[in-house]
C-alpha cells in the first residue's frame, strides 16, 4: 500500500496538543504518514509553556537530511521554529530538497500568551523562510507582528495585509479569524488571484490549543495527497471546525483544551 508522506518540522508539545504531536496526529486522522523533525523541546500543558530548550541547528539539519535521504517526501509543513540559527538550517535544507510543497505556520505565541519565536529571529522569517512557502497561516496577531501593524478589524485591513504578505515572496496567504468576533469565524485566503473568504460558524469552547499547529498541518495533508491549494484550505478549515467542535467530549488538562483530532472515529 503506497501512502503519501508529510514531515512536520516544529516544536514539541509535552502536553500531546499542538506542535509536532498535533501535526501528527492530523496526519493520521487524514490519511497521511507523519514524518518529523524536531525544532524545540518545550515543557508545556493546557495551562501555559514552562520552558523551552531548543535543538541545535546542526541536529535539526541531520533530522532533515535523513527524512528526506529516506522517505518521499509529497508535503512539509513548518511550525515552530525558535531561533536564526534554526530558521537558517530549514532554509538551506529546503533548498537543498526543494519539497513541492511548503506550508508555513509563523508560530510566534502559543494559545496561553507565552512567547515561542525569538524576537530576533522575526526577521529571519520574514526574509529567508516566507519566501521558500507554498502557503503561510499566520493568525491576525501574527500576521500584524509579522507587518508591525495593528492588528486587523475589517476585512479591507485584512485584504491590504495578505497582499503584503503575499510581497515578502509567498505564493498564498491564510489569514486566520480565530481571534476576531461574531458568529462567524473567517478565514483569508489571499493569492495573487484575489482574496477568498471562508467562513464556519464560531464555536463557543476553550478548548483550542492546537487548533493553529493542527490546520496547517491538514492543509499540508491535503497538498500531499495531490489537492490543489484551495481544495487543500477548504477541506482543512472544515476538518478544524468539526474538531474544535467535538473538543468539549474531550476532557483533558484544566486550561485551554485540545481540539478533537481523531473526532471522525467516535
Amino acid at each position: 500500500m503506497t501512502i503519501p508522506i508529510a514531515l512536520t518540522i516544529a516544536g514539541s508539545d509535552s502536553s500531546g496538543g499542538a506542535g509536532i504531536q498535533a501535526d501528527l496526529k492530523t496526519f493520521a486522522a487524514l490519511g497521511v504518514y507523519g514524518a518529523s523533525v524536531i525544532t524545540a523541546l518545550t515543557a508545556q500543558n493546557t495551562r501555559g509553556v514552562t520552558g523551552i530548550h531548543p535543538v541545535p541547528a546542526d541536529f535539526v539539519t541531520a533530522q532533515i537530511d535523513a527524512v528526506f535521504g529516506d522517505l518521499d517526501i509529497k508535503a512539509v509543513k513548518i511550525g515552530m521554529v525558535a531561533e536564526v540559527a534554526v530558521i537558517e538550517a530549514i532554509v538551506s535544507a529546503l533548498a537543498r530538497w526543494s519539497p513541492a510543497h511548503v506550508v508555513l505556520d509563523p508560530v510566534m505565541v502559543a494559545t496561553s500568551g507565552d512567547r515561542l519565536l525569538a524576537a530576533d529571529a522575526v526577521e529571519a522569517l520574514r526574509h529567508k523562510l516566507i519566501p521558500r512557502a507554498q502557503l503561510i497561516t499566520p493568525n491576525l496577531p501574527e500576521a500584524a507582528a509579522l507587518l508591525d501593524e495593528p492588528i486587523a478589524e475589517s476585512e479591507s485591513d485584512i485584504a491590504r495585509q495578505g497582499q503584503r504578505l503575499l510581497a515578502l515572496g509567498c505564493a498564498g496567504v491564510l489569514i486566520k479569524g480565530g481571534h476576531g468576533q461574531g458568529a462567524e469565524s473567517i478565514d483569508y485566503l489571499v493569492t495573487r488571484d484575489g482574496v477568498k473568504p471562508l467562513a464556519a460558524p464560531r464555536i463557543a469552547t476553550t478548548n483550542t490549543h492546537g487548533t493553529g499547529c493542527s490546520l496547517s498541518s491538514a492543509v499540508a495533508a491535503g497538498l500531499a495527497k495531490g489537492d490543489n491549494m484551495d481544495t487543500a484550505v477548504r477541506s482543512a478549515k472544515a476538518y478544524i471546525t468539526a474538531a474544535i467542535a467535538a473538543a468539549d467530549r474531550l476532557d483533558v488538562g484544566h486550561g485551554h483544551g485540545p481540539i478533537h483530532h481523531f473526532h471522525r472515529f467516535d
